[in-house]
């Protein structure tokens, strides 16, 4: 990995289950506000965290009391910026920490996490590789 990383790290506070409040240190936003792109990317994963847990607890019998997702991430801009680098041009690694306040044990929230995991659809974009068809039309 280089050095020349970009790390983000974010926050995402839910509000209700399909709305997350998201803190980058530089700004706050309800998933869809104006932020850079790779903030909206790690956004919508903590969205959808939130929401793929909320669901699974729902599944589970358990209430959440209080959930909090932390993010982290780094991005060597190298390429981007045109310069010759052998690092990928996207986030290289994420980290991801779920902060709950449940009705549940821990085997439980073990259960529960390993269902989010399998269920969420944009982590599990990220964790597998999606075909991506990038194809430019003139006008």
């Amino acid at each position: 990995m280089s050095d020349d990383l970009s790390t983000y790290e974010m926050t995402g506070t839910r509000i209700s289950p399909k709305r997350m409040e998201i803190d980058t240190g530089n700004a706050e936003f309800v998933v869809g506000k104006d932020v850079n792109p790779v903030e909206y990317f790690l956004g919508a994963i903590l969205g959808c965290l939130n929401s793929t847990g909320t669901m699974v607890a729902r599944d589970m019998d358990i209430d959440i009391e209080e959930m909090t997702v932390g993010i982290s991430g780094g991005v060597d801009y190298s390429r981007y910026r045109g310069e010759e680098s052998d690092a990928r041009p996207g986030l290289q690694e994420l980290d991801v920490t779920i902060s709950i306040d449940a009705d549940a044990d821990e085997a439980t929230l073990e259960e529960w996490l390993a269902a989010v995991k399998d269920r969420c659809p944009v982590t599990d974009n990220v964790e597998n590789e999606t075909s991506l068809d990038l194809a430019v039309e003139a006008v």
